[in-house]
């Protein structure tokens, strides 16, 4: 019951789009129907902005943080009482609230199940769960948007390589199994979300920065 009860609260948190909550309050618009149509950080700075889309950025980011700490307080509360649905098996209950709440930023439920593409709220949670191997990831991902001004690139690389380095970091910074899988499992998720920006990649067609 303890990650059931944190996972819920982490997908509804992840519900929350600020970037349509945001633009609803500057623009009264829905930004779904303008720019890309992504509910993101991204196409809020196209619509509204440096200044929204930075603090889109930010919230977003702080709803998978805070999300993995629901997950921590679960496990810290029932860890030992033999209460807990993963008694024994540290690290899954952060890594599964982590995970319900970009599924909530993708699919939320306030929004008719019509979001973004998760990717600040996914660096939000793979911050807070394995923070030196995001940012080295994190580090190349920023270089390759400044070099190529391709948002979406960096985003790809972000989702590709961070569980690569998680796997080979493992031991060096002993995180647990449960945030490798994650890394994985929003890996998958993050290309298969960016795969129509891969093609256009690929054709050269992609919109840069700015555009």
């Amino acid at each position: 019951m303890d990650v059931l009860i944190a996972g819920v609260m982490a997908y509804l948190l992840g519900s929350l789009s600020f970037s349509y909550i945001i633009t609803q309050k500057v623009k009264k618009v829905d930004i779904r129907q303008y720019g890309s149509g992504n509910a993101g950080a991204t196409n809020t700075l196209r619509v509204l902005g440096k200044g929204p889309a930075i603090l889109v950025l930010a919230l977003d980011c702080i709803k998978g943080i805070l999300a993995v700490w629901f997950g921590h307080g679960a496990e810290a509360v029932f860890m030992g009482t033999g209460l807990s649905l993963f008694e024994g098996y540290p690290g899954w209950a952060p890594a599964i609230c982590g995970l319900l709440a970009i599924f909530g930023h993708n699919w939320p439920i306030f929004h008719r199940f019509r979001g973004g593409k998760g990717v600040a709220t996914t660096i939000g949670v793979i911050a807070a769960l394995i923070f030196f191997p995001a940012v080295y990831v994190g580090i190349v991902a920023i270089l390759a948007v400044v070099l190529t001004r391709y948002v979406s690139l960096g985003s790809i690389i972000f989702a590709a390589g961070t569980p690569f380095l998680v796997f080979f970091t493992m031991d060096y910074y002993d995180h647990p199994w449960p945030y490798f899988y994650l890394a994985c499992v929003v890996g998958v998720m993050s290309l298969w979300r960016h795969r129509t920006n891969m093609q256009r990649l690929v054709r050269g067609n992609e919109s840069k920065l700015g555009q």
